[in-house]
């Protein structure tokens, strides 16, 4: 794991549908007065530079955020990420903004946190963590914290304030996690059923993947939603990430309908080949 740094692949179409999903999510929490934690269990190392580093080597932002970048028919919550990204870019001046700059998912859910919120966030990789931490070194509201994710977050639910949403999105660079995810679901719900849980995970042409899905399906919530996005055929050769998705537990009654608009269009202007296409299932009580 700690080979693994989120750097590379900073703004590709992944985290496009991550950081979409979860800025809605969020956006929905902030509706009621009461507060809310945001637990991130890999949090990376906050924001990305695109021109230049790691991020520039391989230029998947070019397959994500930068085909948004100068649209002019998004979608209305499309199109509030966007303007939120281009805001990190050139803050004076949104609408001429450069594409220089992605924020990973600390940095998107601070955007929407209140004072009354907190926020903890989980690193393993020591660079990424110091990083990370000089990020929010000013944010009280924010704890972050040199470990595991899988290991942190049961000791933090239930949260104080009986309202959370927690990411869980780790590198997926061993089979182990995979089962690690379906093992800290389990603990998490039985800790606390009503927290709002996005469990993201990549499309490969491996079982791995599906598994876990069906075993997350198999939890038995009550409420949940599974959206994923493909945007080109898998490699006949058994290689590569073709999409991504995001399982959630507990989402918003909002969330289904916001989908439903944005996701064909997100599907046709991300699209590598006819491969293109979404999934979208959900049942909310």
């Amino acid at each position: 794991m700690l080979s693994y740094r989120h750097a590379f692949h900073a703004g590709n179409h992944a985290d496009v549908l991550k950081h979409f999903v979860l800025m809605q999510v969020l956006a929905y929490m902030g509706q009621k007065d009461k507060p809310f934690w945001y637990l991130d269990s890999h949090a990376g190392a906050g924001m990305y530079a695109l021109q230049h580093g790691f991020a520039a080597q391989n230029d998947e932002y070019q397959s994500g955020i930068a085909k948004l970048w100068r649209q002019t028919d998004l979608p209305s919550e499309l199109a509030n990420y966007v303007n939120f990204i281009k805001t990190l870019n050139r803050p004076s001046n949104p609408k001429q903004a450069e594409l220089n700059n992605y924020p990973g998912s600390p940095i998107c859910a601070k955007a929407l946190l209140r004072e009354q919120d907190r926020m903890r966030l989980f690193e393993l990789h020591p660079n990424d963590f110091t990083l990370l931490k000089k990020q929010f070194s000013q944010h009280k509201q924010v704890m972050c914290e040199l470990r595991d994710g899988f290991g942190g977050l049961k000791a933090l639910l239930p949260p104080v304030c009986r309202r959370a949403v927690v990411l869980i999105d780790p590198p997926y660079e061993v089979k182990q996690d995979y089962q690690k995810v379906v093992q800290i679901m389990h603990d998490c719900i039985a800790r606390f059923a009503t927290g709002t849980y996005l469990i993201w995970y990549p499309l490969l042409p491996r079982r791995e993947p599906m598994h876990m899905l069906q075993q997350l399906h198999e939890l038995g919530a009550e409420s949940w939603l599974n959206v994923s996005l493909q945007i080109q055929h898998a490699d006949p050769s058994g290689f590569g990430m073709y999409g991504s998705g995001l399982f959630v537990v507990n989402p918003p009654w909002t969330l289904p309908s916001i989908l439903e608009n944005v996701m064909p269009y997100l599907t046709d202007k991300l699209a590598v080949d006819d491969g293109a296409q979404y999934i979208l299932e959900h049942h909310i009580t």
